[in-house]
């Protein structure tokens, strides 16, 4: 191991200071022992240089392997994705074409009870109309045989007073030659 200071010179530095040779030695003696524990300890926790390669390849080895399951998984789930999609489209114009030809169905539907409703007011107009045709005739012909039977009381009336009138005069010029 490299010490990064100099221990001779921290000898002589105890030595000028009232220290002995010996006591300077056993004093950097226990300074470098110190000094040694201590980084004993340090490298325990720190990784050396190709350890710290060799994770660091693992780690990379480890995201490339993760980034291609990524890929993988991300083509896979992008194309089953877009074939649901695709289902899903499908489906939609199924739907879409059954709900036209329901639309259209219905629209031919409508429209042909609204010709069937059309025609059948048409008919009872027309027979409503035939109907008060039939009872305008009626009424007609009733007011025409009603008028025909005035008329005809009407002149046997008109006879029965002439007669009655003809038969007066002749009674009462009968009566007016017998009494003159």
């Amino acid at each position: 191991r490299r010490l990064y200071f100099d221990t001779h010179a921290l000898v002589c530095l105890f030595e000028e200071n009232g220290f002995t040779t010996q006591q300077s030695e056993v004093i950097v003696s226990a300074l470098v022992k110190i000094m040694n524990t201590n980084l004993d300890m340090i490298y325990k926790d720190m990784v050396t240089k190709v350890q710290q390669e060799i994770a660091l390849q693992q780690v990379m080895s480890h995201i490339g392997g993760v980034k291609k399951d990524m890929i993988i998984l991300e083509k896979s789930e992008f194309s089953a994705l877009r074939s649901e999609n695709e289902k899903i489209k499908l489906e939609l114009q199924q739907i879409k074409k059954q709900v036209m030809d329901e639309i259209t169905k219905v629209r031919a539907d409508n429209k042909l009870n609204l010709n069937l409703e059309k025609s059948r007011v048409k008919e009872l107009h027309a027979q409503q109309d035939r109907a008060l045709t039939q009872t305008d005739r009626k009424i007609d012909t009733e007011v025409a045989d009603l008028k025909t039977m005035l008329e005809t009381h009407k002149l046997d009336n008109i006879k029965y007073l002439a007669g009655s009138v003809f038969t007066c005069l002749t009674v009462a010029l009968g009566f007016y030659r017998l009494w003159i």
